[in-house]
């Protein structure tokens, strides 16, 4: 597992204590596990992320994967191979004039055999739905294909861990269907344990567990369904809820008897027949 504890983290020139970005934060992470991080800009969830992988180093507290320190400069290139991280600009990940050659970059400077290599850029391809273009120039694919693309080099990387930072925030909605179809398919099939760090509320309704973040703290932590259904909560907080859960919460006030754990369509209106 990831067990971060009680762990705190100021950028340089910040001031104590009213600017820290991590402030006393505490969290595990599972094996196989599929949770998002949901939080406004500033709240902290892409310094956590950063943590995670050792990117950034705790002021205070400490952060272990699969039982090594992140502070443990020996230990962080296996910190690394085993949870790895794909960022929110694909752009900025690639660095070869194939796909296949950007794919195996990861695993080549890791020392991979060159048989075993083949074998892994050929199967993360497939994975991702990206082994017809292992041919084709990167920067010619759109921008859901070439965060597909970063997805698949790191899992060339055989992380137990994918670390997702905004991974759909430059993408248009097609992109963003793309990425997130690629997401639930490694954790669903491949088992991959997902970290996603998002502010879309219609993606982190697709994880099996919800995180909000508020001013570098964990303010709620639970399934989606129990987490949305705090939208006062959360709405105060200057985040918005799925639009089919907030319908509910306002009928709810109106007086129907209709739950706020609603997080699909269907649900609200099997829930509307019946009253």
């Amino acid at each position: 597992m990831i067990e971060i504890n009680n762990i705190s983290f100021s950028y340089p020139g910040q001031e104590e204590p009213m600017t820290k970005a991590i402030d006393d934060l505490s969290l595990n992470i599972e094996k196989g596990e599929f949770i998002a991080i949901l939080g406004h800009n500033g709240s902290g969830k892409s310094t956590l992320a950063k943590l995670i992988n050792g990117l950034l180093l705790p002021d205070t507290g400490e952060i272990k994967v699969e039982g090594m320190l992140t502070t443990d400069e020996e230990k962080l290139w296996d910190i690394r191979a085993l949870a790895g991280m794909v960022f929110q600009n694909p752009d900025n990940q690639i660095v070869a004039t194939t796909v296949e050659e950007d794919v195996a970059f990861g695993s080549e400077n890791l020392g991979v055999p060159r048989e075993e290599l083949r074998r892994r850029v050929d199967q993360s391809l497939e994975i991702v739905g990206m082994e017809e273009y292992k041919r084709h120039a990167p920067h010619l694919l759109s921008g859901g294909q070439k965060q597909r693309v970063a997805i698949a080099g790191i899992l060339a990387m055989v992380p137990d861990y994918i670390i997702l930072d905004e991974p759909t925030a430059m993408l248009d909605p097609n992109g963003r269907k793309e990425v997130m179809d690629t997401i639930l398919r490694l954790n669903q099939e491949q088992n991959k344990t997902i970290v996603l760090i998002t502010h879309y509320m219609d993606e982190a309704a697709l994880a099996k567990r919800l995180v909000v973040m508020e001013k570098g703290k964990i303010i709620l932590d639970g399934e989606p369904r129990e987490v949305f259904s705090h939208v006062d909560q959360i709405k105060g907080i200057g985040l918005d809820v799925p639009q089919v859960t907030e319908l509910a919460y306002e009928l709810k006030k109106e007086g129907y008897d209709i739950s706020t754990k609603i997080l699909q369509i269907e649900e609200l209106v099997k829930a509307l027949c019946q009253c």
